[in-house]
């Protein structure tokens, strides 16, 4: 009777989660299980060294561990985790997830249902540390997005500087989405393997949102269920480097430009990250009066412009077919 249930394999990245790793599990423990199978739960470890590992030991859960001696990346680390699944869903997890009940089974019984027939990805309610609701749902972006992202415009004024994420919707109702935040991504193991999965150019930040679009082409839409819900800790691990996840953001930035954008749109995109940026942060790094601000903005804009040759050369090769990995 259990194989006419879909089957789901839950994947987790974990980098340096700490006791987040250890509760999130805990959490999947504790969820319903109720129509589906629980197959697999995929810990790929991108080189720990805070002992997150030897606390999972024991737990009553189909667990598997791949270990990788550096930090591949979110994106290689997910497709990794996924890699011989056999399930019908997988469900990508951040670690500092904390899964309630019902979050598991009502996810998939959408995706079972006749109404979720043509979802192809599908996230939850998040709440976030205080409980409230976190906006965690966003439109494909265009390049007057991201202007106003580098910019802080849309702090300035959000009805004339709209964000990409949708900050003012409530998020308390069902609804199709462009796109669902990555923390709990729910994707149909069919539809992931024909998009050949996450983009490993992205070594961390906007891989869903790429994968969400790139579904979205393919004739599938994403959609966000309001009546299961998880929390989320947010900012996660990627606090611990705050000038590496400054980086890591901008780098993902201009390759989802020159992926996604008409190349003088990217490479615009490109000159303003790399001029008006910087300028515009350390602006309101000065009037905070936050000196470490201040050295993690001079910092990330560094690493930026250091790795700019080697990030435009695996754009290239890979618009041509190649491996960008290779490069």
């Amino acid at each position: 009777m259990s194989r006419k249930l879909p089957i789901l394999d839950i994947i987790i990245v974990n980098w340096n989660a700490g006791f987040l790793l250890e509760a999130c599990l805990q959490s999947v423990a504790r969820a319903d299980q109720q129509g589906f199978v629980l197959s697999r739960i995929v810990v790929v470890d991108n080189g720990s060294t805070d002992g997150s590992l030897e606390r999972i030991g024991g737990m009553p859960l189909p667990l598997v561990v791949m270990r990788n001696e550096d930090n591949r990346g979110f994106a290689a680390a997910c497709n990794q985790g996924a890699e011989g699944s056999r399930a019908d869903y997988l469900l990508f997890l951040n670690p500092d997830m904390v899964l309630e009940k019902e979050s598991l089974s009502r996810a998939v019984a959408w995706m079972q249902s006749a109404l979720g027939a043509a979802t192809g990805i599908l996230g939850i309610q998040l709440l976030g540390e205080e409980g409230g609701v976190s906006r965690t749902c966003a439109r494909f972006p265009k390049p007057c997005h991201f202007l106003s992202q580098m910019l802080g415009l849309y702090r300035l004024s959000p009805r004339l500087f709209p964000n990409h994420i949708l900050s003012r919707w409530n998020h308390r109702e069902n609804r199709t989405v462009d796109h669902v935040i990555g923390a709990f991504f729910l994707i149909r193991h069919p539809l992931f393997e024909a998009l050949q999965g996450f983009d490993e150019r992205f070594f961390v930040y906007l891989e869903d949102l790429d994968l969400s679009l790139r579904a979205n082409r393919a004739g599938w839409h994403s959609y966000y269920l309001a009546e299961a819900r998880a929390q989320h800790k947010g900012g996660g691990t990627s606090e611990q480097v705050k000038a590496l996840r400054i980086y890591y953001a901008l780098q993902s930035r201009v390759l989802y430009g020159y992926r996604h954008f008409s190349r003088p749109a990217a490479t615009a995109l490109l000159a303003g990250t790399l001029t008006l940026e910087p300028l515009a942060r350390m602006v309101r790094a000065l009037s905070l009066r936050s000196p470490s601000t201040v050295l993690e903005t001079i910092r990330a804009f560094f690493l930026l412009w250091e790795g700019l040759p080697r990030i435009l050369r695996r754009e290239k090769a890979a618009r041509k077919g190649l491996s960008p990995w290779r490069i």
